[in-house]
């Protein structure tokens, strides 16, 4: 991939500040690489924390936006420096290079770079903690077409509606700041939002949780259960305890454009409502239902959507995350289509880890044109999806992921000229991450 001189400037505007946070002081962690072996009796703490082999496990961890991931998973897994005048600052990022080959007429191959860099600011005071939350991207230097994924669905370029094919993330991924105040022991009463963020609406967003870490692809099904990550325009109000989290968002419903290095006009016309539920740090359980304003409006600027989702994250603290998820969509007007996910990752020692993703969709946006016979019919489709990385140490917090995964489908035969009987995906990468 050809870097344009405007790309190269904000390459190394974004993840210059990072990479120069790797000579740091001996005093420096990465809070997220903490020793879950030789696990004994667990007590919790009254502030919502449990005590394990002599270590503190918070009951919940913060994952993308507002969300809650288990414990265990520890959070974004990054580097933390602490600086001047009682400030944490945490910094994390990524650069994947990626080669997938998907078959059959619908089929493509191509070699892409994916790529994150976030950085966070927190600081406690008296009765409380404040956080600015940045994050950005530099695949809008990818084609607006993004890459090949069969059966995904989402987003235009040029004006038509991408199907078999993922979209690229914008620059802007996050810019937003939340501020907690305490109102109990262990309780507080918080509010988040800013030009760019993430409504309380669905799971966490895949790159952000412990199951997907390696994972190559978007799921088929992200636009069923976290499109909204990327919002112009999000206010969340919410109240948080230990074990229970309630909030509300009003937010824009309308998905980012095509011009992916803008920050695009916030219209607070969406609201959503979510509530979790992390009993331990193994578990992480959310429910949530949105009104989202004409969300496509590119392609359906007629149509406005409920959802509904339900999600349980498991972490053990030894390697082992799990999510499940199912989404309702219903179309205003039209109909309700629902998606099931189930994704892993087990990370089986200090080098090797498998992963692996099952979903089944019900979509009826696979046949755009008007024309077809086929445009609106709804299909339900299966993906199946295995994969192995070899994780390799460097030098400080920088880490490379060697691997590959392998895709098949299930589909009606009446998919069979459009996709072939037996479509199969093949991907290859190579992940340099900051932090694990």
């Amino acid at each position: 991939m050809a870097f344009s001189d405007r790309g190269r400037t904000v390459f190394w505007a974004l993840f210059a500040p990072s990479l120069g946070c790797l000579s740091v002081p001996a005093a420096a962690q990465d809070h997220g690489q903490m020793d879950h072996s030789q696990m004994g009796h667990a007590v919790t703490e009254p502030e919502g924390e449990v005590v394990i082999a002599d270590r503190r496990i918070s009951v919940s961890a913060e994952g993308s936006g507002t969300s809650r991931l288990p414990g265990n998973e520890g959070g974004m897994h990054g580097l933390h420096l602490e600086i001047a005048h009682d400030w944490m600052v945490m910094t994390h990022g990524y650069v994947w290079g990626v080669y997938t080959d998907q078959s059959g007429p619908r089929g493509d191959d191509k070699t892409y770079v994916q790529s994150m860099a976030m950085l966070t600011a927190e600081r406690s005071f008296e009765g409380g903690r404040f956080q600015f939350k940045s994050m950005f991207s530099l695949e809008p230097l990818m084609s607006n077409r993004g890459y090949p994924s069969l059966f995904a669905i989402g987003e235009t370029a040029g004006g038509e509606p991408l199907v078999d094919r993922q979209h690229p993330h914008d620059l802007f991924m996050e810019l937003a700041a939340r501020i907690d105040i305490d109102v109990a022991s262990g309780s507080s009463l918080y509010l988040y939002g800013g030009p760019v963020g993430e409504p309380a609406l669905g799971p966490s967003a895949f790159m952000h949780r412990g199951s997907a870490k390696l994972n190559p692809e978007a799921p088929i099904t992200h636009h069923w259960f976290d499109s909204s990550h990327i919002t112009y325009g999000v206010a969340t109000l919410g109240f948080s305890s230990e074990k229970f989290q309630v909030e509300a968002s009003l937010f824009t419903g309308r998905e980012p454009d095509e011009d992916r290095w803008n920050i695009e006009k916030p219209r607070f016309d969406s609201w959503s409502l979510r509530a979790a539920f992390t009993p331990s740090p193994d578990w992480a359980i959310q429910v949530s239902h949105g009104f989202l304003k004409q969300p496509e409006f590119t392609i359906h600027p007629d149509e406005n959507e409920h959802r509904t989702t339900a999600s349980a994250h498991y972490a053990n603290g030894n390697g082992l995350t799990a999510t499940a998820a199912f989404s309702a969509k219903n179309r205003d007007p039209g109909p309700t289509l629902t998606a099931y996910l189930l994704e892993a990752n087990w990370d089986i020692d200090d080098h090797h880890s498998v992963f692996g993703r099952f979903e089944n969709v019900k979509n009826d946006e696979l046949f755009p044109d008007d024309l077809s016979p086929l445009h609106e019919v709804p299909f339900r489709v299966s993906k199946f999806q295995a994969g192995y990385a070899y994780r390799l140490p460097l030098t400080g917090p920088l880490n490379l992921a060697l691997g590959g995964s392998a895709s098949a489908f299930a589909k009606p035969n009446a998919l069979d000229a459009a996709y072939g009987k037996s479509p199969l995906g093949f991907t290859l990468f190579a992940k340099l991450s900051i932090g694990h």
